[in-house]
């Protein structure tokens, strides 16, 4: 097995070392060497595999002008570093630097020479054979790019404890520091990307949206981030897609197709540059425009995309851009790129053929273009201006990636200029311990990587978090079209913060944005119409939360914005306008003194009071005469001034409800009334006694005295005034505001008690019964006496009104529950009044007209002879 693994690593590593190949490489040789992995092509041909021949190497294809300028970042920085007389004195930094061709396979290939030196002594391989001769041992590799081949890559050299430090995988899956042990980045993670793009759609109002990824390590984990934030927003995504450089033409149609069909008019991109590019290319050529597109980092400034011709389609991108960087003499360092001159880049070679489109002399594929395989391109000398072409190798405006691997290679410097400077004793190794910087090892460095913190040049704080992530904020860039030249101008237009407070971490300046290329409105991206005020979200059956019906807002509720979920339910003095928009005030209702119905209800309680004081003023004044004898003057007195107080106690249930009121008018109208009976009733039953016993004893005399009269009366009124004063004290009536009708507040009483006020009712039924009882007992008295038959008439009056009040006082509301207890009494008392008193009054008046009309004319009455 060990000899295998020998076998393998020393394969491995001639493989790479070896001048030809497919391998391109740019080499320096150094005091210690750096391994780097760009995507100098973005993909490599496709080839069925039949076997049945040797398996050729795959061939990379369409040359990265971006890679090509990353690359350059970190043979600039390295040079800077070995040209520093401060940093790594005495130390030359040498550089392998190897095509991934943006694939696993390519990257896994390179890596096996990074790898080939390290960890040899652990495997214990030197018994059986020697693998240190000519292969330089690599102490940190600088990428990959693609979060994909980084996951591939950091497998294998966490194996040997190899420092990688990623200039562009932002993958969260890749801050498992389980799993990559010696995995670094100078990028954020997608983890904070994904809640980012949430932000931004919440922002913007957006609720339907579709989601593509590629379908890779860097795509799937991003977009399974992103629905997660999604669902914490109640945000839909109608389509979520996978993509991939590789599909055939069919899927990529079937998936243009589905995105053409989808309502949804914001698609979000977790991809990079080649994964999406064939899906931009069909979008363009249906011409559709009408979708807003959101771009990860990976693709939002990407040159693949980036095209003029391509504007119509992706024009008015919203995309997440790293932070800019300055890189001084980085712009004079490429301009002054030539084949001749850097015979140690070999990817030079075929930059300049790629950018001039032409073939230099001793390039291989001249041959294969010369036999037919490649197209025909004119010869160049390699000492062409570049600076008279336009290329993204030149884009230096805003380095991005680039600065990402300058600070990379520069993270690498500080950690081994800390380990050239460590005093003994201070050291992080065993026993504080320092490393040898002539015989460091990839291990030792990785340690002081992971301990690094320092202040670069440009005066910022460097140093890796917990997950071995360089902390970073995002620049939200808006793609726009060039009015100089027409090509794809990234407007800067808002940032994010990622350390920001919630609510705080997103700004954007909406006014510097232009949406479709053209528009300065905010497109729709929704499943629905917003609902206007006055409306709230309805839920539509087997729909998803998103798509909803706008449902008017029920009476009593109302919205006062666009799109609401609920309807807000109005306090409850206040009630809905009738466009359900905002609330008014109640009405507030109560049986009142100043309304027409409430003044002829306090006209009739006066008028019964004058007419009862009346009555009583004529008894008094005709107290001698036999009729008002014969009558019990001394009850009658008492029962005119219960019908007074019965009109009177008729007038406390007029007026706002207070809690006095309340509690004063039941028990007032109860005592009145009950007094009246009781009189009533002590009268009749006098009467029916009297006549009964035929001659009058001593004994009758003495038992129905006017003292028992008035005890007895007294008694009866004494069993009402208990019944208030226990309901007063149990359950005291209060005022009571009614807030169950619409747009009025009834201000009404509370009764405390509804069995008391039974009880009370009861109670004065009980009486008036039993008067009755005895006034019908009464009918077969002699003809001219007829008061029986009057106050059975005034019971029976009573008794209808009472019997009516019952279901009329509990099918009434509000004020209209005073009213008919009002009517209820004043009908009551009339009848008392009437029944039993008009018409002695009539007699009385009319059979002594003389004398009163002497009274009226104040003369002295005369005697008749």
């Amino acid at each position: 097995m060990r000899l295998f693994l020998c076998y393998l690593i020393v394969l491995g590593s001639n493989y790479v070392i070896s001048t030809y190949g497919p391998h391109q490489r740019a080499q320096m040789t150094g005091d210690i060497l750096l391994g780097g992995l760009f995507p100098m092509h973005f993909g490599v041909a496709s080839k069925d595999q039949d076997l049945a021949a040797r398996p050729e190497s795959t061939q990379c294809v369409r040359f990265n002008f971006r890679g090509f300028r990353w690359l350059q970042a970190m043979i600039f920085a390295i040079e800077e570093i070995n040209n520093s007389s401060i940093l790594l004195p005495n130390i030359t930094l040498g550089y392998r630097i190897f095509d991934t061709c943006n694939t696993v396979s390519k990257a896994l290939e390179a890596t096996l020479s990074f790898v080939a030196q390290n960890k040899i002594d652990s495997l214990n391989l030197d018994e059986f054979c020697n693998c240190t001769d000519h292969i330089p041992s690599t102490i940190a590799v600088v990428g990959a790019a693609g979060s994909a081949v980084s996951t591939a890559v950091a497998n294998l050299l966490g194996l040997f404890y190899i420092p990688q430090i990623s200039y562009a995988s932002s993958s969260r899956l890749l801050s498992n520091k389980n799993q990559y042990k010696s995995f670094m980045r100078t990028i954020p993670t997608d983890e904070y990307q994904a809640t980012a793009m949430a932000d931004i759609i919440e922002y913007f109002q957006w609720n339907w949206v579709i989601a593509v990824a590629s379908d890779d390590e860097y795509g799937r984990p991003g977009i399974e981030k992103f629905e997660k934030e999604m669902e914490e927003r109640d945000i839909c995504i109608h389509l979520n897609e996978l993509i991939s450089q590789y599909f055939e033409d069919y899927e990529i149609r079937a998936l243009a197709d589905r995105i053409e069909n989808s309502t949804a008019k914001v698609i979000v991109v977790f991809a990079g540059g080649p994964d999406i590019e064939p899906l931009i290319k069909e979008m363009v050529r249906r011409n559709i425009t009408d979708r807003t597109w959101l771009a990860s980092e990976a693709w939002a400034s990407s040159s693949l995309i980036a095209k003029p011709e391509f504007l119509d389609v992706v024009g008015g991108t919203i995309g997440f851009a790293l932070r800019a960087g300055l890189i001084p003499g980085f712009r004079e360092f490429l301009q002054q790129v030539q084949p001749k001159k850097d015979s140690h880049n070999e990817f030079v070679r075929e930059f300049w053929e790629e950018t001039f489109n032409c073939y230099l002399e001793d390039s291989p594929r001249l041959q294969e273009s010369e036999n037919g395989s490649t197209s025909f391109r004119p010869l160049c000398t390699g000492e062409e201006d570049i600076t008279s072409v336009e290329t993204p190798y030149l884009d230096y405006t805003h380095l991005r990636i680039s600065y990402n691997a300058y600070v990379a290679v520069y993270s690498i410097a500080q950690a081994l200029q800390n380990i050239f400077t460590c005093t003994p004793g201070c050291g992080l190794f065993a026993n504080n311990s320092c490393a040898d910087i002539r015989k460091i090892e990839a291990w030792q460095v990785l340690k002081q990587l992971r301990h690094l913190n320092y202040t670069n040049s440009m005066g910022e704080k460097m140093h890796f978090d917990e997950n071995a992530d360089l902390v970073a904020n995002y620049t939200i860039i808006n793609w726009q079209r060039s009015t100089e030249d027409g090509s794809v101008m990234f407007k800067e237009v808002g940032y994010y913060n990622i350390h920001a407070k919630r609510g705080g971490k997103l700004s954007i300046d909406k006014t510097k944005i232009l949406w479709n290329g053209y528009s300065s409105e905010v497109p729709f991206s929704n499943c629905s119409e917003d609902c206007e005020p006055g409306t709230r979200k309805g839920i539509i059956d087997s729909m998803p939360t998103c798509c909803f019906e706008c449902t008017e807002c029920s009476d009593g509720e109302y919205s006062n914005h666009r799109d609401a979920s609920v309807c807000t339910k109005c306090p409850n003095n206040s009630w809905s306008n009738g466009n359900h928009t905002f609330c008014f005030l109640k009405e507030i209702e109560f049986l009142s003194w100043t309304e027409p119905f409430g003044i002829a209800l306090a006209i009739c309680a006066v008028v019964g009071v004058v007419l009862t004081a009346f009555v009583m003023g004529v008894f008094i004044r005709f107290r001698n005469t036999p009729i008002v004898k014969a009558t019990n003057r001394e009850l009658s007195y008492v029962l005119l001034f219960s019908l007074i107080c019965c009109f009177s106690s008729s007038l406390i249930f007029i007026g706002e409800p207070q809690d006095w009121t309340c509690r004063l008018r039941q028990p007032a109208f109860g005592i009145s009334f009950v007094l009246c009976i009781s009189c009533i009733l002590v009268k009749t039953n006098r009467v029916l006694l009297v006549f009964e016993a035929k001659i009058p004893t001593s004994l009758h005399r003495k038992w129905w005295g006017l003292n028992l009269q008035f005890l007895l009366v007294f008694l009866c009124t004494f069993v009402q005034v208990m019944i208030c004063v226990v309901w007063l004290y149990n359950a005291p009536p209060s005022s009571y505001r009614n807030y169950d009708i619409d747009e009025i507040i009834f201000i009404t009483c509370n009764e405390g008690s509804v069995m008391a006020l039974g009880f009370l009712i009861g109670y004065t039924c009980l009486l008036a019964a039993i008067c009755f009882f005895f006034a019908f007992k009464s009918r077969k008295l002699p003809e001219n006496f007829t008061e029986a038959k009057f106050i059975t008439f005034s019971m029976l009056i009573f008794f209808i009104v009472w019997i009516s009040f019952i279901p009329a006082y509990f099918s009434t509301y509000g004020k209209f529950v005073s009213a008919v207890e009002v009517i209820a009494i004043l009908a009551s008392s009339f009848g008392q009044l009437a029944c039993i008193f008009f018409n002695k009054v009539y007699i009385i008046l009319f059979n002594h007209c003389p004398q009163i009309i002497g009274i009226l004319c104040d003369r002295p009455l005369q005697s008749s002879t």
